[in-house]
């Protein structure tokens, strides 16, 4: 039986790699609570002691610093979470002949332009953030052979806040609202990406050539503009009651964050889908479940 750690349970991904990879062996699962094994990445000799106790067979790593604005204040913080533990991890998982399984970001590149990136485009990250990632990509790619990194972007979930019932609240109450249209990537479902990972993992496991980086995220394109009107379209023909009478398109401009953006976060996934003979599904079929699952529920 496969034995298998993950870090990050209780983050979106997490939460849905516990069920996605339960079916494939026994799995231990921790967290920057957990008490039994060190799951705080801000302890980089603790992790690493978790991985020489738990001896795990596939190493998935779904923990990481993804608070974007304030990565831009405190670098060294980020740099910890984000690259100086996952090199202690990928050390120790190849001093036992594991795989280790690693979450990326589309925030490596400029963001410029219109074409989908490639896993071979030159990087060029934006903010901190998007440093920190790439320095935890090249310490994976350069620590541990048997390795599989996941870009993506845009993730959501149904547990926990996202983007839709964001949306949802404020449309509750404003009868008008303005939302970003200039840039441009697709919605990613947590559970899409659990799923997939554990279909890849058994993958590796019979074909270790497929070992290295790959580009996952849900198929189609769309812009957060375009995202919320699809969400108040999902809701009016579901009964709910909203206020919102204008959808504006606003530029990034419009509102100033802390981390630049990049406008273009659209991912080609060719690779993966050939790699693991998957196909992924359009991003407005994961919304459009989440969003009838929410409905059923008031925790918006």
């Amino acid at each position: 039986m496969m034995n298998i750690l993950l870090f990050g349970k209780t983050g979106q991904v997490g939460w849905e790699l516990q069920r996605a990879l339960a079916p494939l062996g026994t799995v231990t699962a921790v967290d920057v609570k957990s008490t039994t094994y060190c799951g705080d990445f801000s302890n980089p000799e603790g992790v690493a002691e978790t991985v020489r106790r738990v001896r795990p067979d596939v190493i998935v790593n779904a923990a990481a610093h993804t608070a974007v604005d304030k990565a831009e204040t405190e670098r060294e913080f980020a740099e910890l979470l984000n690259a100086t533990s996952v090199k202690a991890i990928a050390i120790e998982a190849e001093k036992l002949g594991a795989w280790l399984v690693h979450y990326s970001t589309d925030y490596v590149f400029p963001g410029t332009g219109e074409t989908p990136w490639l896993e071979t485009d030159a990087v060029a990250p934006l903010n901190v953030y998007g440093e920190t990632k790439l320095a935890g990509e090249k310490a994976v790619q350069e620590n541990c052979t048997k390795h599989l990194i996941f870009r993506t972007s845009w993730v959501y979930a149904g547990k926990g806040n996202n983007f839709a019932k964001t949306m949802l609240r404020l449309a509750k109450d404003r009868p008008e609202l303005s939302v970003i249209n200039d840039q441009f990537g697709a919605p990613t479902g947590a559970e899409l990406l659990a799923d997939c990972t554990a279909h890849a993992i058994r993958t590796a496991l019979h074909k270790p050539e497929v070992a290295g980086l790959y580009h996952l995220v849900a198929s189609g394109t769309t812009t957060w503009h375009d995202y919320a009107a699809l969400v108040f379209a999902e809701a009016k023909a579901a009964g709910m009651e909203l206020a919102i009478e204008k959808l504006n398109a606003v530029p990034t401009s419009a509102y100033p964050t802390p981390a630049r953006r990049p406008t273009n976060s659209r991912l080609n996934t060719e690779k993966f889908q050939r790699q693991f003979d998957l196909v992924l599904p359009d991003w407005q079929v994961g919304v459009k479940r989440m969003l009838a699952e929410l409905f059923t529920t008031t925790s918006f």
